[in-house]
């Protein structure tokens, strides 16, 4: 199945220049959504994951479903003051300013092989920054697990010590 034809690309979205990939589209199409997940599952199936960890929203969407499809835990990555118990947070600088993430101190054991699941890799902050929680805690990211890459970003160079996983890769 060819995942770009089941993707909607908006030209001028959110702001002029942008080429925005909507993932609705393909998540809407039960067939299309369950060959991306069984497909995401393959590509790590050998790499001996116990728990999946995915950054809201998107990661939640397609971090879950990898996550039961594999049998293991599936842990939350929020924005501050989202999560009830103690957390740890990591800041992170953005084109224009700063944000942050946090985690439950005790969402990983240390040694637990992570796979991080998003839908986008773009410019890797976001990326980098949720694997930094997740070593922060112990764990080893044995993979990232994205549905779309945008290589004309270079995200993937900001993530090049990790092993990086996308199914679908468009220039920009």
């Amino acid at each position: 199945m060819d995942l770009k034809e089941k993707i909607r690309v908006i030209e001028g979205f959110p702001k002029p220049g942008i080429s925005f990939k909507d993932v609705t589209t393909l998540l809407k199409d039960g067939e299309a959504f369950k060959y991306t997940i069984d497909k995401l599952v393959d590509m790590v199936k050998d790499l001996n994951i116990d728990v999946v960890v995915g950054p809201e929203a998107r990661g939640f969407v397609f971090g879950t479903p990898v996550a039961y499809a594999l049998g293991v835990g599936f842990v939350p990555v929020r924005k501050p003051g989202k999560l009830p118990a103690d957390t740890l947070r990591y800041e992170y600088e953005l084109e224009y300013g700063s944000d942050a993430l946090e985690i439950h101190k005790d969402a990983i054991k240390p040694g637990q092989r992570v796979l991080i699941v998003d839908d986008l890799l773009a410019t890797g902050g976001t990326i980098s920054s949720v694997a930094k929680l997740v070593e922060q805690l112990g764990g080893e990211v044995a993979a990232l697990g994205f549905i779309i890459e945008l290589k004309g970003l270079r995200g993937r160079d900001k993530v090049k010590d990790y092993n990086v996983i996308s199914l679908v890769q468009y220039e920009f």
